[in-house]
C-alpha cells in the first residue's frame, strides 16, 4: 500500500512540474512575442518626394518606429479615411494646401493633440486653432515675368494684375486648382467677397489664354511668348532649375520672380501639413512623427532637397530660395483659407474662370 501511495504522489509531482514548466514556457513565449512586436506609425500621404522617403527612413533609424506609408492623391486619402471610419489604420494624414487640411478637419477625420514642441515651434497662423493639423513646409505663390517684356517696376500686387495694362498678358492655371482657390480664399478673408469677385473677373478678362496645365506649364508658356506674367508657386521654379532636362533648366533661368503685396498684407503662401487621424491606433507614435518632421534636421532637408520654405523659424531657407530674396508673407490664419474655399469656388464660377 505504501508503495502505491508513493508512486501516486510521484505521478502527481511530475504532472504538477510539467504543468508549471508548460505555463512558464507559454508565458515566456508570450513575453518574447510582445518584445518582438515592432512599434509602427501608419502614414497616409499625398506627398511623393524622395526627400520625404529619406526622412521616413531616418525617423525609423532614430526611433525604431516603422513607418508604413499609403500614398495617393489628397482627395482619395480623405475619402479612404471617411469610408474606413473607426476601423481606419491611419495614424497621420499628410497633404498639400491648408484647404485640404481644413476639409479633413471638417469631415471629422482628425483629432486635437497636445505637443509642447509643436506649440512652441509652429507659428500660430501656420497651424489649426484646435491643434488638429500643423504646417510642415511653405510655398509662396508669386508673380513670375519675362524680363525681356516686363520690368519689376511695373509690378506691385495681385490686385494690380486686373488693370488694363495687363490685358491678354496673364498666364495662370484653372480655378479647379486648390492653390488658386486658396489664393482667392485669402483675398476673401482680407478684403471681402466683393473685392475678391472683382479680382477674379479682372484676371479672367486679362488672361492670355484659357487656363491649362500646371504651374510649370505656365512658366514654359511665358518663356514661349504666350504671355508676359504668370502666377505660380516657388516650388515649381525650383523644380525647373534643378531638372535633369536641360530644356527645363533653360526655362527656369529665363524668368524672374516678383513677390507681390510687399507694401500691404504680403505674398500669399500655401503649405503642406500633417494631422493625427481621429481613430489613430498609434497616436503617440504619430505625434512623435510630426514632431520629427517639424524639427531642425527634417526642416533643413525639406528646404534643401525640395525647394520649400521651412516652417520652423530656426531653419533658414536653402541657398536657392535665399537667392530670390527675403519677402513679407501674408500671415492670415490658414484655417480661413479652408473655411472660405466654397466661397472661392463659387466666385470663380461666377467670374467664368475655367
Amino acid at each position: 500500500m505504501h508503495y502505491f501511495t508513493k508512486l501516486k504522489m510521484n505521478r502527481i509531482l511530475v504532472i504538477t512540474l510539467s504543468a508549471f514548466l508548460f505555463l512558464a514556457c507559454k508565458t515566456k513565449t508570450k513575453e518574447e512575442k510582445q518584445e518582438k512586436k515592432q512599434e509602427v506609425v501608419n502614414v497616409y500621404t499625398h506627398r511623393h518626394y524622395k526627400a520625404d522617403q529619406e526622412l521616413f527612413a531616418q525617423f525609423e533609424k532614430e526611433t525604431g518606429i516603422k513607418v508604413n506609408v499609403t500614398n495617393a492623391k489628397a482627395d482619395e486619402l480623405i475619402q479612404k479615411m471617411t469610408v474606413e471610419g473607426s476601423q481606419s489604420p491611419a495614424d497621420v494624414l499628410i497633404t498639400v494646401d491648408a484647404g485640404r487640411l481644413v476639409r479633413a478637419k471638417e469631415k471629422g477625420l482628425l483629432q486635437s493633440v497636445t505637443s509642447e514642441f509643436l506649440n512652441q515651434t509652429i507659428p500660430v497662423h501656420l497651424k489649426d486653432i484646435d491643434n488638429q493639423w500643423f504646417s510642415l513646409t511653405k510655398r509662396a505663390r508669386v508673380i513670375v515675368y519675362n524680363p525681356e517684356k516686363v520690368t519689376p517696376e511695373q509690378l506691385s500686387t495681385y490686385e494690380d494684375l486686373t488693370s488694363p495694362a495687363w490685358n491678354k498678358k496673364i498666364l495662370i492655371r484653372s480655378s479647379g486648382n486648390i492653390y488658386n482657390q486658396s489664393l482667392l480664399a485669402s483675398m476673401i478673408a482680407s478684403q471681402g467677397e466683393e473685392k475678391a469677385a472683382a479680382w477674379a473677373t479682372g484676371i479672367v478678362n486679362n488672361m492670355a489664354r484659357s487656363p491649362k496645365g500646371n504651374d510649370r506649364d505656365q512658366i514654359k508658356a511665358l518663356v514661349a511668348g504666350e504671355g508676359d506674367v504668370a502666377i505660380v508657386n516657388t516650388y515649381y521654379i525650383g523644380k525647373l532649375l534643378n531638372s535633369k532636362d536641360s530644356a527645363e533648366v533653360k526655362v527656369g533661368k529665363a524668368i524672374r520672380i516678383f513677390f507681390p503685396n510687399q507694401k500691404d498684407r504680403g505674398t500669399h503662401i500655401n503649405v503642406s501639413g500633417a494631422g493625427i487621424a481621429k481613430y489613430a491606433p498609434n497616436k503617440d507614435n504619430g505625434i512623435k512623427f510630426i514632431e520629427f518632421l517639424s524639427g531642425v534636421k527634417a526642416q533643413e532637408v525639406f528646404a534643401k532637397a525640395n525647394y520649400e520654405y521651412p516652417v520652423n523659424p530656426n531653419v533658414a531657407p536653402s541657398l536657392l530660395l535665399t537667392s530670390w530674396g527675403d519677402f513679407k508673407e501674408d500671415n492670415v490664419s490658414l484655417s480661413l483659407l479652408g473655411k472660405n474655399n466654397k466661397k472661392a469656388v463659387l466666385t470663380f464660377d461666377k467670374a467664368g474662370w475655367k
